[in-house]
């Protein structure tokens, strides 16, 4: 009689542990202000991790040679073009181009931030984030959700969608030396020097076929460009930076990703904008 007594005893105690267990959440919510302070931001603009809007100039310090030059016709090493890709950028006719309204295949979504100039970036609603070049005259819109209209045509800036990138933490020295290092070679960095990871991540497809260079290298309308956005400041000069690392994937023309970065100083308004139509034979 008593291991019987013992249960009925503990299932008494347990089946109100249960409901309890039950009721709690719900109790909790119903406590719980309608808008609590914590709650997740509705809108892009209002989760931003930085402040990617105002004006920028373009600091050419990589590849200058195919940037701030037209490159001669068939200089193209530095991109990992596949022999359909060689046979494309063997062929290119810049008079032809300019004259069949073409022009403007040196700017699209997978290049134009490789062309010399500047950036005008601001918020063209809550979720979408828009930037102007004065080189191209271009514009190009990061919207945060949402897909491509199934009847739009392609275009030169491609449809772009972006998000708020950054779990990883990284060292909180923006550029304030390198990475310390144990004996071992593991990377050592206090807590006090740590932060998430903030950037913004852009992923556009549904583009025209363009130029990588100015001088033909190809990508083509199934190409898929992936941005990588990063602002930091730095410590000696105080100048605003925003790094911008791009990554083109094509396997009609490449052989493999193409890797390119940009980089843009902060400047403090718009003085020396200077709106340029496309040209495929001038370096912006």
């Amino acid at each position: 009689m008593t291991r019987p007594m013992t249960r009925l005893r503990a299932s008494r105690i347990l089946l109100p542990a249960a409901a309890l267990s039950l009721l709690l959440p719900a109790l909790l919510a119903a406590q719980r202000p309608a808008n609590p302070q914590g709650a997740a931001p509705t809108t892009a603009r209002a989760a931003a991790t930085d402040d990617y809007t105002g004006y920028w100039v373009s600091e050419v310090t990589e590849k200058w040679r195919f940037r701030m030059i037209v490159p001669d016709k068939g200089d193209y090493i530095m991109v990992p073009l596949n022999p359909e890709g060689r046979k494309v950028a063997n062929a290119w006719d810049p008079a032809k181009d300019q004259a069949s309204g073409e022009a403007c295949r040196s700017y699209g979504a997978a290049a134009i931030l490789q062309v010399p100039g500047r950036l005008h970036v601001y918020w063209q609603d809550d979720n979408t984030l828009r930037m102007d070049t004065d080189s191209g005259t271009q514009t190009r819109l990061f919207h945060f959700g949402g897909s491509p209209p199934p009847n739009e045509a392609p275009s030169w800036q491609g449809y772009s969608v972006a998000q708020w990138g950054g779990s990883d933490p990284r060292d909180r020295r923006d550029g304030q030396g390198g990475p310390v290092q144990d004996p071992g070679g593991r990377l050592v960095v206090a807590e006090a020097q740590r932060k998430d990871a903030d950037y913004l991540k852009v992923v556009t497809m549904h583009m025209r076929p363009g130029y990588l260079q100015k001088n033909g290298a190809p990508y083509s309308g199934n190409a898929i460009v992936e941005e990588y956005f990063d602002k930091f400041s730095d410590p000696y000069t105080r100048n605003t930076w925003l790094a911008v690392t791009t990554v083109v994937t094509d396997p009609q023309y490449l052989i493999e990703p193409l890797i390119m970065h940009a980089h843009f100083k902060k400047i403090p308004d718009a003085a020396g904008w200077d709106p340029t139509p496309c040209s495929a034979n001038e370096p912006r």
